[in-house]
């Protein structure tokens, strides 16, 4: 160790103390460049004694988080990142942490272990050209035994040293690359990340889009930059704000408090309202917030919420009408393949209307004989709804859904939004929009004028009495249907269409729901919760109650 300078603990706070001044918790990096001098805990050090194996022990865990905590907190980044299980990562990381991030000095202060995690607290000061700013923020490690060496190690992941930094990123602080911008919905009430926290991806995105032509003046930030094409950066702190520009986003406030709501009681779920008449997104909403924009991105099973697409189908080609009948039998089967209805139910020959509005999954499969083209619901999905053109311009990144070409049972299984169809919450949502409209307008979220691109057209519209007749049953499937209690207290004209997505390795199928009201489509998912009117429907029906 070098001469004068020693880590205590005291009180649960990492405390370095140099001639015998106390720094209050990590001191990190002021003028001390010294060793860490930590005591083991019964041999839970690395080179303590023999190879060990097992799980790691409570000394283990307390012990590596105590002398891995302590090395990045003296700025010792070698030393950290050889308590790591992969010290060649954890190394730059770590020193990123005080030279990219400009960390000037810091406290870290853990938590009570629980099992091998531990928790801890840094509360930082971050400093550039003479300007400093407090940054508090949580994280936490896990301590495993190293596979070779049987050592006790930090379970090296980059979100370690700050929980939003991922694998190819850094950490950064400086005078950002576009100015911030404020964001106003549609009638230019503003939103913020704090407020709306599903947002908070979406605005990023846009902001590192559209912040340059807003007039705006950047300001100094500490950032996680991405090396990944298309992932923004994120701002995780703002030292001079400098002046934000406004971009106003087709969102409706109202709506969007909705749907935050409405997700947030589920542990994953997405929902997606959108303006038939014009395309406009109103409302998108994830749950977890942070992260992943699912409601945009996903790709999955969209179960019978499809059948939408599949009864225009089947309408378009003269095979089923509203009021004529159609049999709905406990079992159908198409090469081979046997499908049935939820729990075998059967309705015997009624209108079709009602096999719609009651979700007999065989009165669709019985007709795919009929159409005669394995192929037919993929082009009328691409032709009428939109679907699958792979050049929807939203203003962030978005998956446009996918009915890929099929033969035999996994034909069979599209018709239902089963099998190898993809989809996501704002991908049935057009769908829905263009049901209640008549043709596809390709969502959006900022204007077009902002940068001219071009947005995605479908070849036709529906036919009018085709989409009559759908509009119909959508609305006898909210009114008398699977979706009338969801839809019960939504006031005016209004339809749906519920589904039941079966995905492998599932107890408990995913809940899919797809309404309109008036002017306002939505769609919603929540995955493992069932019947598609038990979870699903009352997210939509609060959105479009809100619209």
């Amino acid at each position: 160790m070098r001469s004068g300078v020693k880590v205590a603990i005291v009180g649960g706070v990492f405390v370095v103390i140099a001639s015998g001044v106390g720094y209050g918790g990590y001191n990190l990096w002021n003028g001390i460049n010294g060793g860490v001098d930590v005591g083991s805990r019964s041999g839970a050090g690395p080179g303590a004694g023999e190879k060990r194996s097992g799980p790691v022990t409570e000394d283990e865990v307390t012990g590596t988080a105590e002398e891995f905590l302590a090395a990045w907190a003296a700025g010792e980044s070698d030393r950290a990142a050889q308590l790591t299980n992969n010290p060649v990562e954890a190394g730059p990381a770590v020193l990123g942490h005080r030279e990219g991030a400009k960390v000037s000095k810091a406290v870290i202060t853990p938590g009570r272990p629980v099992g091998a995690k531990v928790p801890f607290t840094v509360s930082a000061t971050v400093t550039y050209e003479g300007t400093s700013k407090p940054w508090t923020y949580t994280s936490e490690l896990t301590v495993v035994r190293g596979l070779t060496t049987g050592r006790p190690l930090v379970d090296w992941a980059p979100a370690v040293i700050h929980p939003k930094l991922t694998k190819g990123a850094s950490l950064r602080t400086g005078a950002a690359k576009t100015a911030a911008i404020k964001a106003v919905d549609h009638k230019g009430r503003e939103l913020t990340k704090e407020k709306y926290p599903s947002l908070g991806p979406i605005l990023d995105q846009l902001r590192e889009k559209y912040g340059a032509g807003t007039g705006g003046r950047p300001g100094v930030e500490t950032w996680v930059e991405s090396e990944t094409e298309g992932v923004p950066n994120t701002t995780l702190l703002t030292l001079a704000p400098g002046r934000p520009g406004t971009l106003k986003t087709t969102i409706d406030a109202g709506a969007q408090a909705a749907a935050e709501q409405a997700v947030k009681r589920f542990g994953q779920a997405s929902v997606v309202a959108i303006k038939p008449s014009t395309g406009e997104i109103r409302a998108v909403a994830n749950a977890p917030a942070q992260g992943y924009n699912t409601a945009f991105l996903g790709k999955q099973a969209p179960g019978s919420t499809l059948k939408i697409v599949t009864a225009a189908l089947l309408l378009e080609k003269g095979l089923v009408a509203a009021d004529r009948p159609a049999e709905c039998s406990k079992h159908a089967m198409y090469y081979g393949t046997t499908f049935r209805n939820l729990d075998y139910f059967e309705l015997g020959n009624v209108p079709f209307s009602k096999s719609f509005a009651e979700s007999c999954n065989t009165a669709f499969i019985k007709k795919i004989d009929e159409v005669g083209d394995d192929a037919a619901l993929g082009k009328e999905a691409r032709d009428v709804f939109g679907i699958g053109l792979n050049n929807w311009k939203t203003g962030i990144d978005s998956f446009d859904g996918s009915i890929p070409a099929e033969t035999r049972g996994e034909a069979a299984a599209q018709y239902i939004g089963q099998g190898t169809v993809q989809m996501n919450v704002l991908n049935i949502a057009s769908i829905t929009a263009t049901a209640k409209n008549g043709t596809f307008k390709q969502p959006f979220l900022v204007a077009q004028s902002l940068d001219d691109r071009p947005f995605a057209t479908a070849t036709r519209s529906l036919p009018g009495p085709v989409a009559r007749q759908l509009r119909d049953m959508m609305r006898l499937t909210a009114t008398s249907g699977t979706g009338a209690d969801a839809m019960a207290g939504v006031r005016g004209d209004k339809g749906a269409k519920t589904g039941s997505a079966e995905v492998g390795g599932q107890e408990t199928s995913n809940s899919w729901f797809a309404g309109f009201a008036g002017d306002l489509a939505a769609a919603a998912v929540v995955q493992s919760g069932g019947h598609g009117g038990d979870a699903a429907g009352p997210v939509v029906a609060s959105v479009l109650k809100a619209g």
